[in-house]
């Protein structure tokens, strides 16, 4: 028999602000302004990422968090991380624009030979318990429903 974790349920929307500015609803989340940003204006100038930075930034984002968790599962703790993501965009076979692959940096400072020890550890596993890179990397299920 095999027993499958409960499923979750998380809803965000968006709501079109102009052009191809959509202002963020994250649900109960109490975050002040968040806006995705599709217009072709200068990086300066935008009000927000686009959703491929976004993609980017929920990669680094989930992958450094499954790197400190491992660390944190035999009590070692960091409190310097940094990270980065290359993501490049190409056109596929048929000439549409897609992501074509993401380039991730993570870079933990720690000295303590102990914490480098596990960090060699999960150096092997981490990437397995990142729940967004996973899913990019099985691909994702996606229904659209265009509703008018």
């Amino acid at each position: 028999m095999i027993i499958m974790a409960e499923e979750t349920k998380t809803k965000v929307g968006i709501k079109l602000e102009k052009d191809m500015i959509f202002k963020c609803d994250m649900g109960q989340m109490a975050l002040k302004d968040c806006y995705i940003d599709e217009t072709n204006q200068d990086e300066v100038d935008k009000w927000g990422p686009n959703p491929s930075r976004l993609l980017g930034m929920a990669l680094l984002g989930c992958l450094s968090a499954s790197f400190i968790f491992c660390l944190k599962k035999r009590n070692f703790s960091i409190d310097n991380l940094k990270a980065e993501a290359e993501v490049i965009i190409g056109k596929n076979d048929k000439g549409f624009l897609r992501v074509k692959t993401i380039n991730v940096e993570i870079e933990p400072k720690f000295d303590d030979p102990d914490i480098r020890k596990r960090a060699d550890q999960c150096k092997k596993m981490f990437e397995r318990y990142c729940t967004v890179t996973a899913a990019v990397r099985e691909g994702i299920e996606v229904n659209v429903d265009l509703k008018y």
